[in-house]
């Protein structure tokens, strides 16, 4: 009973999000924000965001011990946008940061350094000098980096908790690009490589400052018992040094995020829920009260709140094929149409006025507007017929979308607009980022130096 009325409540938050969304299409269209000016922009269901860190939240104190003390921290890589990390900051998710960009990104948004977690395998001694200055958390990513640690921490002293990554080599997922506890991947230390454990026990015994283990094993693609496995592993590893040391040196295991997206449809599968109740069965001591927690989940928060929308600037067709030319492609959809196989996307149509779309489905593809053949957000997609003027929607897009703008043929990024119910049956819009102004992208492209080349000149040219 109580799975049916778990799947029951998970059927009736899909409609309402898709509820949500169209009425959000239809007043973008109403509103001015979606238009013949304004021909692709990104939408961000606010409702959906909380009730997406609510279930996080919910999911691991349903299996942890009272007072275990947990960080969830949002992988900033996945939506790097200030209102968005401060929003997520205001319901209680911290950052995972992987660059002095996105360390940036999270200080603007306000969220505290102790609530803040660095991850990267290529991090600067200027980087390295900023997080322990500030008492912001760092993951080792190997020897080396351990190497510039040491001399940082003999040299100041801070207040930052230390750890190391390890890679617990255990496999990748059905995408080899996003898997990260393969073999050879770049990330961590490779536990099963000849004397890495050994190394990695012995870097703890000679630094009592060490105090977290790192893994993260999931991405898209990644099936939930693989991802256990992999904590599964950082937690037997976290015991064999505490036993060895004597104590409980080791006293946080970071285990990552990367809990898969269901592209599909419109459910939410996997949850939180069944991903606690795996690593509860799988790895139970992790949620005794002897170890704190932090995650670092980025798509599986912002995915299904997300949605691009472009106008149909042409409808055509080519070797009986119908044809949607949209205003968004590659520039927002990189993923999608360089490995289509790997990263679909669902396609919604909307009428000119921002109405789901009636009538026969017809086989169409979906174009962006990029020069290349290559540049489609869907095809052969059995859709209502997109006509000129309507609207093509990319759903599940909030994350690794539309925030990771690709500047092919210098196409503007577009403004993104969070939406809530306005409780008059209308929706409310704030603007989260502006659209990008051409003079940006003239600036952006050296237009400050234009006769930077021409008055170039090696000595005894003329």
């Amino acid at each position: 009973m109580e799975h049916e009325s778990v799947e029951h409540d998970s059927r009736n938050a899909a409609r309402e999000r898709a509820a949500r969304r169209d009425r959000a299409v239809r007043g973008a269209v109403a509103q001015g924000l979606l238009g013949p000016d304004a021909a692709v922009v990104g939408l961000l269901d606010v409702t959906g965001i909380r009730e997406a860190t609510a279930a996080l939240k919910a999911a691991f104190e349903a299996v942890a011990a009272p007072g275990t003390p947990v960080l969830h921290a949002f992988a900033v890589k996945a939506t790097p946008l200030v209102p968005v990390l401060r929003l997520l900051d205001a319901e209680g998710i911290g950052a995972e940061v992987a660059s002095p960009g996105e360390l940036a990104l999270a200080r603007a948004a306000g969220v505290e350094p102790s609530r803040t977690v660095l991850d990267s395998p290529a991090k600067t001694p200027a980087e390295l000098r900023e997080a322990l200055a500030l008492g912001i958390a760092v993951n080792a990513d190997n020897p080396q980096e351990l190497d510039r640690l040491d001399g940082l921490v003999r040299a100041a002293p801070t207040r930052s908790p230390l750890g190391i990554r390890v890679n617990p080599q255990v496999g990748g997922g059905t995408i080899g690009a996003t898997s990260t506890a393969t073999q050879t991947s770049k990330f961590g230390v490779a536990l099963r490589d000849e004397g890495a454990r050994e190394w990695v026990v012995r870097a703890y015994l000679e630094r009592p400052w060490l105090s977290r283990l790192h893994t993260h094993t999931g991405s898209q693609g990644v099936p939930l018992p693989l991802m256990a496995r992999g904590v599964a592993e950082a937690y037997a590893l976290a015991e064999e040094i505490n036993a060895r040391v004597g104590r409980r040196q080791i006293d946080t295991l970071d285990i990552g995020g990367g809990l898969p997206v269901n592209f599909a449809s419109e459910a939410t599968t996997p949850t939180y829920a069944q991903y606690a109740r795996v690593l509860a069965e799988e790895v139970p001591g992790l949620f005794d009260g002897r170890y704190g927690l932090v995650t670092e989940f980025g798509r599986s928060l912002l995915a299904e709140q997300g949605t691009v929308v472009a106008r149909v600037e042409y409808a055509k067709a080519a070797g009986g094929r119908r044809i949607a030319v949209t205003h968004a492609g590659v520039q927002v959809a990189t993923r999608t149409v360089y490995a289509p196989g790997n990263w679909p996307l669902r396609i919604a149509a909307y009428d000119r006025t921002g109405r789901p779309k009636e009538g026969p489905l017809v086989v169409q593809d979906v174009a962006g507007p990029a020069c290349f053949s290559g540049d489609m957000l869907a095809q052969a997609r059995a859709l209502p017929l997109l006509e000129q003027g309507d609207y093509a929607a990319a759903l599940d897009t909030g994350a690794y979308y539309f925030a990771h703008h690709y500047a092919y043929n210098s196409l503007v990024r577009p403004g993104i607009y969070g939406f809530v119910p306005d409780g008059t049956a209308g929706v409310a819009f704030a603007t989260v980022r502006e659209p990008q102004r051409l003079t940006e992208v003239v600036e952006e492209s050296g237009g400050a130096h234009a006769s930077a080349l021409t008055t170039l000149r090696t000595p005894g040219s003329g």
